[in-house]
């Protein structure tokens, strides 16, 4: 097999939340591949501050603002990208949100909020970049699920909610678009090293602790984890893979995890 495959030169990347955290890193490991990269955001600085960290790692990174819950400004934005950079073949959901309330706290407006971040951004993406590859017959998209895709945990209700819809909008895209050449997958990332995690991963903490113990691959993920799912994902290589969710999570999820006498 060669690994022209997985080579990306040529190809324009729409990663949307891309301006740090996992989604810098999978927007890195596409332009290591090869990949032209574009982020949007809709705080100027934040974006500002994202492409010149990007050009410190070498990496041109074009940046544009606006809101993914809003259709009227990513229609405007994936418009403006499509004239101006060329055409997005490879689009990545990745902005997100998650509030920690338990159910019987969290107010209705908290839950929608999740739910139009998280849900209903990736379908108003995917709406306005996939009109654009279905007319070219060709387009990659990749929705970041989670865990909570598929499993449950306390207080995150909204989150688990929206990401479970995630995971089934991502079969409905592959299932409609597949003959005109899209594929629609998923990446469900498991508990990754990154600085918001930062706190709780301490020796003796009780998080850490627990994930550690949790992870057959007895560690965290490190954000260079997601780079090579997501490459293979976004290349010729998956040309034949549609509707599918790529746990990355280190096997969490193909366990019940430890005895108490392990």
């Amino acid at each position: 097999m060669s690994l022209s495959l997985f080579d990306l030169t040529g190809k324009r990347a729409l990663i949307t939340g891309g301006t740090h955290g996992l989604g810098m890193s999978m927007a890195t490991g596409l332009a290591k591949a090869g990949a032209q990269i574009i982020i949007n955001d809709i705080d100027k600085q934040k974006l500002d501050t994202a492409i010149e960290e990007y050009a410190k790692n070498g990496i041109k990174c074009h940046g544009y603002i606006f809101d993914v819950t809003d259709e009227a400004a990513v229609a405007k934005g994936v418009a403006q990208i499509e004239q101006e950079v060329g055409p997005i073949d490879i689009l990545i959901n990745n902005a997100g949100i998650i509030k920690r309330i338990p159910v019987l706290e969290m107010e209705v407006a908290d839950w929608e909020q999740v739910i139009k971040i998280d849900l209903t951004g990736p379908f108003i993406m995917s709406k306005q970049v996939g009109k654009f590859m279905v007319q070219r017959k060709s387009g990659k998209i990749i929705n970041i699920c989670s865990m909570m895709s598929e499993v449950g945990r306390a207080t995150v209700s909204a989150y688990a909610a929206a990401k479970g819809g995630l995971k089934m909008l991502t079969k409905n895209l592959a299932t409609e678009w597949a003959q005109y050449n899209v594929q629609v997958n998923g990446i469900g990332p498991g508990y990754f090293a990154t600085t918001q995690t930062a706190p709780i991963r301490v020796d003796g903490h009780p998080f850490n602790d627990f994930i550690i113990s949790r992870t057959p691959a007895a560690r965290w993920g490190e954000p260079e984890d997601l780079q090579g799912a997501t490459i293979f994902l976004a290349s010729k290589a998956s040309d034949f893979v549609s509707g599918h969710i790529l746990y990355v999570d280190g096997g969490i999820l193909a366990t019940l995890g430890k005895a108490a006498n392990e």
